[in-house]
């Protein structure tokens, strides 16, 4: 895998993937960002919710949940000294759907903490207290 950052202006610089995707990163206006992106941090919480909403799915899927909506909604703290690591992440997926077992979400979840998110198990293996959880909403 492989990935380019370009700078832009500012403190603004141009994110892109192997397969030509691009984000714009930028940094706070009081550091001379202009706000046109989301932080490099973010973009690390960003990355590991969408690694591990991918694997949830996924697995959904695969045992023929009816899934209608899937959303990782992801909170961390960091540290306050430089480097200001993340220190906990909870990461927490609202299911919603029609019929859904729990037993189905809950493997999932617990699947892809354990196993199968590359994202989440590195943030782990760096001193990272994560933690999961899950809601199931049923639909209408």
């Amino acid at each position: 895998m492989k990935a380019t950052v370009s700078w832009d202006e500012g403190v603004s610089f141009i994110a892109e993937s192997e397969t030509g995707h691009r984000v714009t990163m930028d940094g706070p206006p009081d550091l001379g960002g202009q706000n046109k992106g989301p932080r490099p941090m973010e973009m690390l919480l960003m990355g590991m919710g969408g690694c591990a909403s991918f694997d949830v799915l996924t697995m959904l899927k695969k045992s023929r949940q009816d899934v209608e909506s899937c959303v990782a909604e992801l909170e961390a703290e960091r540290a306050d000294a430089v480097p200001a690591v993340f220190t906990k992440i909870h990461m927490n997926f609202v299911v919603t759907g029609r019929n859904l077992k729990e037993s189905h979400v809950k493997r999932a979840v617990s699947l892809s903490a354990e196993k199968y998110c590359s994202a989440s198990i590195m943030m782990e293996a760096a001193g990272v207290d994560v933690t999961h959880g899950y809601e199931i909403k049923d639909s209408l």
